[in-house]
C-alpha cells in the first residue's frame, strides 16, 4: 500500500537538537517513533537545506527542514461487542475494574479487528469517562493483547483526570507475576534501562540509549529446573516493559517467543503465548482518596504451565 503524504512542514531545526541524527531529531520535533522517522526519511520525505540526506546524518540547529508527513490514520470506532471471560473485579460511580483474559486489547487501534476492553464495557451497558480520544475513552492505563489481569477504567471525568495523573507521577502500584526463563542472578534486583520501539522489528520495543526511562523491579519467588516464577513491581508503564526488560536480562518471559523465548519449553508447558499476569493493581480511590487493591488470580493457561513445571523440578 502507497503511503499519502498530504502534510508538509517547513522549519529550522531547535538548537536544543544540534549535532544528533537527522531520525532523532524527526523524531523529537514531531512525536514520531524513531521507526516512523527513520522511514520517512529512507522514502526521500525529508531534506535539509534543499538537500536529501540520510537517517544517520546529523543535523545543525538552524539548519532548514522540509518534511511530507503521512496523512493522519481514520478514526477507530468503538464496537460494543461482549467478550467472554471478562471478569469484573469491582465496579462503582468512579471506576471500573476488569480482570482481563488474553486476546483482548485494552481499546481499538489500526490494525486490530480483536475484542477490546471497551468494546466489551460498552457491549455490557458500562458507561464510561468521555475524556481521552474517542477509541480510548476512559482508559487511563494498558495491558498488552496477550497479558491477562487487573486493569481500571474511569468511569467519570473527575476519575479519569485523578487516575491519569496517578499513573502519570507513578503512585500507583503494579505487581505482575511472570515465569521467566533460567535462574536471575541476581535473585532480586532493579533493571533501569531507556526503552523505544526496537530499530529493526516494527512492533517490538528494546533497550535503546535514547529511549524513554524505564524502571522495572524484580523478586524471584521461586525457583525451578528450568525457569523462574517472579513478583515484578513497575515504576513505570511502558509497552513491553517487563518483556524487554526480562529479555535484555536474558531471562525472556516463558512462552514470549517474540523476545527470544525457547519455543520448545513453551510447548512443554502448553503456552501459546507469554507467561505475564497481571496480579495486583493498588492507588488511591479518586472519590476519596482512600487506598484501594484489587487482586486477579492466575487464569486457567498459566496456572497449568506453572502446574507443570513443579511437576517436572
Amino acid at each position: 500500500m502507497t503511503t499519502a503524504y498530504t502534510d508538509r512542514r517547513s522549519l529550522p531545526v531547535p538548537d536544543g537538537l544540534d549535532g544528533i541524527r537527522l531520525d532523532a531529531a524527526l523524531a523529537r520535533m514531531f512525536g514520531l517513533s524513531r521507526t516512523a522517522a527513520a522511514a520517512l526519511v529512507d522514502d526521500g520525505q525529508v531534506s535539509v537545506d534543499g538537500q536529501v540526506r540520510g537517517r544517520s546524518d546529523r543535523v545543525a540547529g538552524g539548519a532548514w527542514l522540509e518534511v511530507d508527513l503521512p496523512a493522519p490514520p481514520r478514526p477507530v470506532s468503538v464496537e460494543a461487542t461482549p467478550v467472554e471471560g471478562l471478569g469484573i473485579l469491582h465496579d462503582d460511580d468512579d471506576i471500573v475494574v476488569v480482570d482481563k483474559p488474553v486476546g483482548v486489547a485494552a481499546h481499538p487501534a489500526p490494525g486490530f479487528t480483536g475484542p477490546t476492553v471497551i468494546g466489551a464495557l460498552a457491549a455490557a451497558g458500562f458507561r464510561v469517562s468521555t475524556s481521552g480520544a474517542a477509541e480510548r475513552q476512559g482508559v487511563v492505563h494498558r495491558l498488552d493483547v496477550g497479558t491477562t489481569g487487573a486493569m481500571v477504567v474511569a468511569k467519570s471525568e473527575r476519575a479519569y483526570t485523578l487516575l491519569k495523573r496517578a499513573f502519570r507521577e507513578r503512585e500507583v502500584e503494579k505487581v505482575y507475576r511472570a515465569v521467566v526463563q533460567g535462574h536471575p542472578d541476581p535473585l532480586r534486583g532493579t533493571v533501569d534501562a531507556p526503552i523505544d520501539r526496537h530499530p529493526r522489528r516494527p512492533g517490538l520495543f528494546a533497550v535503546v540509549a535514547d529511549g524513554k526511562p524505564s524502571v522495572t523491579h524484580y523478586d524471584t519467588e521461586e525457583a525451578f529446573r528450568a525457569a523462574s516464577l517472579l513478583s515484578v513491581r513497575l515504576e513505570t508503564g511502558r509497552t513491553h516493559q517487563i518483556r524487554v526488560h526480562m529479555s535484555a536480562l536474558r531471562h525472556p518471559c516463558v512462552g514470549d517467543l517474540a523476545y527470544g523465548a525457547d519455543p520448545t519449553l513453551a510447548e512443554r508447558l502448553g503456552l501459546t503465548r507469554q507467561w505475564l499476569h497481571a496480579a495486583r493493581l493498588a492507588f488511591e480511590h479518586p472519590a476519596d482518596g482512600s487506598w484501594v487493591e484489587f487482586v486477579s488470580p492466575d487464569p486457567d493457561d498459566l496456572a497449568e504451565a506453572l502446574k507443570r513445571l513443579n511437576d517436572q523440578t
